[in-house]
């Protein structure tokens, strides 16, 4: 029989064209995603610089003889062809409109500015801060109302002196209108305690506190959800304990009137 001849097979020299189309795909689509990433940037650039440059115009740092017209979003266009119009000093009057920071300075107080508190509690407390009985500060968590044992407690009790009920009352009526939360923290020195009450400076601390919370909710009608308390003994001193007038500060009941407002209540008075 005779064999049959064996087709030779044609080998493609050509197959990374393949690869290299694919390469190039993926490279041009890269290429895009940045492009349209930069067309953003610039278009958040623009809207920032305008309202930067109509801020500092109201503000009176610097005058510029144009202002520029607020981008729009729905057709992205590169921060450097934003127009520039009429003179910002021919926009006076009812034609000219608000810019942003007018718009900040117009709006009303913040719920969470407690600076108006502060002014009410000064002027309602005004006998016990001459007496140096109660302090007023404000820190980045809000108010906070410190309360000097030497005024509100005898040493080593937790109950509060009916001398300073009266204070405690003013104190109430105050934080009442407004729906901020309030933590209640007790503090000591370190002097150890251990009498038939307390074992510990933690327990007199947090005695203090949780009593506190108790007159607010059952004397004052507070909303008990806006309250909590917390007893931190010795170990958060707003003074030395060397001198036993460093250590009368930090025998201290503080009140803390959170600049959060709670879930629910944005805008309630309570």
């Amino acid at each position: 029989m005779r064999r049959k001849r064996k087709t030779a097979e044609h080998v493609s020299h050509e197959r990374w064209l393949v690869s290299y189309a694919d390469f190039i795909t993926l490279l041009f689509a890269f290429f895009v995603v940045l492009f349209a990433s930069s067309q953003v940037d610039k278009r958040k650039v623009g809207k920032i610089s305008m309202a930067m440059q109509e801020a500092f115009e109201q503000m009176g740092i610097f005058q510029t003889a144009n202002s520029r017209t607020p981008m729009v979003t729905a057709d992205p266009s590169p921060a450097e062809n934003i127009q520039l119009i009429e003179d910002a000093k021919g926009m006076s009057g009812r034609g000219r409109m608000a810019s942003p920071f007018e718009k900040m300075l117009a709006s009303p107080p913040s719920p969470n500015d407690l600076g108006a508190v502060q002014k009410q509690l000064a002027s309602a407390l005004a006998p016990e801060i001459q007496r140096h009985e109660v302090v007023l500060k404000a820190n980045r968590e809000g108010l906070v109302i410190s309360l000097r044992e030497i005024g509100f407690f005898d040493s080593g009790s937790a109950t509060l002196r009916a001398a300073s009920e009266a204070a405690v009352q003013r104190i109430a009526q105050v934080l009442s209108a407004k729906p901020n939360n309030i933590r209640i923290e007790g503090h000591t020195d370190n002097v150890p305690i251990h009498n038939a009450q307390f074992a510990s400076n933690w327990e007199l601390s947090t005695a203090r506190a949780t009593e506190l919370i108790r007159l607010f909710i059952t004397h004052y009608n507070l909303p008990a959800i806006r309250l909590s308390a917390a007893g931190y003994a010795e170990y958060h001193p707003v003074a030395g304990n060397d001198t036993l007038e460093d250590r009368a500060q930090n025998r201290r009941v503080d009140i803390v009137v959170l600049a959060s407002i709670p879930e629910g209540l944005e805008g309630s008075r309570q």
